[in-house]
């Protein structure tokens, strides 16, 4: 008996997928605007940034929420692409290390995993993702973290906490990500820092 497919994430995976296109249309149109006399306009340097952040979302997202079977792989040149553009103009950076080829299915974890950690550096901070014989070490580091103690106690739950919203889904997509890769997320909270590891 095969699984059954996960359709919510062929459903991101379709999303993602027919956004990706037009939006790079959108750019390489801004691209054209600018190679125009006068095209070095604030408003046009405002749609290119503004397409530029689009793009970056819609690839981080693919991996995040997209369909991920368990043979496929991924560059750690495309994860590293990914999270240079999400960084651009955002508050935190990301700093990555971890073997050339990867387990798609391991990068989705770890990118659901980083918008857990973006929820709670709404200040900025810095974060370093270290994959290693062991399994994988994500630390985030601010001076300031802003936490919802009902979210974090659900990465281990399989029920999504009463109430949550589609800003906070990642949350409640954790625990399942977990359990489907018979993994055991551990989770450490300090004043400034909070480290994940699997």
């Amino acid at each position: 008996m095969t699984d059954r497919p996960d359709l919510a994430a062929l459903i991101a995976s379709r999303i993602c997928h027919d956004l990706i296109s037009p939006i790079g249309a959108i750019g390489n149109g801004v691209e054209l605007l600018t190679m125009e006399p006068g095209g070095q306009r604030p408003e046009i340097a405002l749609i290119s940034e503004s397409v530029a952040n689009a793009n970056a979302r819609i690839r981080f997202f693919r991996i995040s929420f997209g369909a991920a079977s368990g043979g496929q792989r991924i560059a750690r040149s495309e994860v590293l692409s990914v999270l240079t553009d999400l960084t651009r103009g955002g508050r935190v950076s990301y700093a990555w290390t971890s073997a050339s080829d990867l387990s798609r299915r391991e990068v989705r974890l770890v990118f659901l995993l980083l918008q857990c950690l973006e929820s709670a550096l709404p200040f900025g901070g810095k974060v370093q993702v270290d994959q290693g014989d062991s399994g994988w070490t994500i630390l985030a580091e601010a001076a300031r973290l802003k936490l919802d103690p009902a979210l974090w106690q659900a990465l281990d739950r399989p029920a999504a906490p009463d109430g949550i919203g589609a800003n906070h889904v990642h949350f409640a997509l954790v625990a399942d990500e977990v359990a489907r890769q018979n993994r055991r997320l551990a989770v450490e909270i300090g004043e400034t820092s909070i480290r994940l590891t699997f």
